[in-house]
């Protein structure tokens, strides 16, 4: 078994401050009398996140994603038009999907084996990841246009602090997280991780911290955001685990991975970083996409052509939504009006339109071979935190 490697210094407890509100003394003045003090009200309690030096305040310490309500469109994107961007692994495309009309409006030409497209930290770039062409091709989504390919080495991934001072490259076979610049992309640090297939991932409430899954060892990294350093490391406790995708809960408490071997998700304290537990959703577990409303998310069964409905208050499955003739349900990301879930359909060259209330398939599209980590964009929020479509 590997040894555990749990030395984190990050305690959640550290990262809140209270802060207690004043009262105020009532200086109003009449003729021939003194002042008076009003009544000093009962302090009410606030809290305020302490999070990474330079990262946008947390809106609200019990919802990471309070930024993320429906048509809560920056100002930044609010010109962009709608677009499904899919990157087909094997056909080295990117098909562009109105979602208004369900149909291909363009297919661009990018490197070899492009794996996801991911918004920039500012909102302002599409990136593809051209995995095994060791490059990223930039998409202005205001335009739709593709502009010149940026070398970059083994970019399975793509992530960005939350401060906007690095991005994050999932270099998975060279076994590394390189921070660069998130402009130019120059290397600013590499750092060597000893497991294998570094994947995904996402940060803590207050971005100090983030947490990859490792998915050809079956490990968990913990990552010191502004250190760049990685402070803990376990194995799954399940013989072939293979994690995916992962999301921090609403209130920063847990983290979700999907583990397509396991057939679920995987709980996880993030600040103590102990042995995580397992919630099995469907065969194939793979995607993690939070509802609007931050009460809820969907999950991917790529195994089984299902989607699983996790209920956040009530800490349990809720609903499994099937794909008619089945499917391959993988990455994707949600509607900016979050009525929609758009999927794509990795192994059947498809892309699924499924209505977020009541599970039923609204369009199966074809596209390309290998079709994966699809984003949908623009969507609401005021930064990104990369993947196909992290937004806080």
């Amino acid at each position: 078994m590997h040894r555990h490697l749990v030395r984190s210094t990050l305690v959640a407890g550290a990262a809140l401050a209270v802060l207690a509100a004043c009262g105020t003394q009532d200086e109003e003045r009449t003729s021939g009398t003194r002042p008076t003090k009003a009544a000093v009200p009962a302090p009410h309690e606030k809290k305020t996140v302490q999070g990474l030096p330079g990262m946008p305040p947390v809106l609200d310490p019990k919802d990471v994603y309070a930024a993320d309500r429906p048509n809560k469109l920056s100002p930044v994107v609010k010109g962009f038009p709608s677009r499904v961007y899919v990157p087909n692994t094997e056909s080295d495309t990117v098909s562009v999907i109105d979602p208004k009309t369900y149909e291909i409006i363009e297919t661009i030409p990018v490197g070899r084996q492009p794996q996801h497209v991911v918004p920039s930290w500012d909102l302002k770039t599409l990136w593809v990841n051209n995995n095994r062409g060791h490059t990223l091709t930039p998409i202005d989504p205001k335009t739709g246009k593709a502009g010149k390919e940026v070398e970059v080495h083994d970019p399975y991934n793509l992530y960005f602090t939350p401060n906007g001072k690095y991005a994050v490259v999932m270099a998975s076979l060279d076994r590394e997280l390189v921070f660069r610049d998130p402009h130019t992309m120059e290397i600013r640090k590499t750092v060597p991780v000893s497991c294998y297939g570094v994947n995904h991932a996402d940060f803590s409430l207050d971005g100090r911290y983030f947490i990859v899954s490792c998915e050809f060892s079956g490990e968990l990294l913990k990552v010191d955001t502004e250190k760049m350093k990685v402070v803990g490391q376990q194995r799954l406790p399940f013989e072939g685990a293979m994690p995916q995708d992962v999301k921090v809960s609403p209130d920063g408490k847990r983290f979700y991975i999907a583990d397509m071997m396991a057939h679920g998700m995987w709980v996880l304290d993030g600040d103590r970083f102990t042995e995580p537990t397992l919630l099995p959703t469907g065969k194939g577990c793979h995607g993690l996409y939070v509802s609007r409303d931050s009460r809820e998310m969907y999950v991917s069964n790529r195994g089984e052509g299902t989607i699983s409905v996790f209920d956040f208050t009530r800490n349990k499955l809720t609903k499994k939504w099937d794909l008619p003739d089945g499917g391959s349900p993988d990455m994707g990301g949600v509607s900016a009006d979050g009525k929609v879930l758009w999927l794509s359909g990795r192994y059947d060259a498809e892309v699924y339109a499924i209505d977020t209330r009541t599970g039923a398939q609204l369009a199966r599209i074809p596209v390309g071979s290998g079709p994966h980590g699809l984003a949908v964009y623009p969507q609401p929020g005021r930064y990104s935190l990369g993947h196909t479509g992290i937004f806080r």
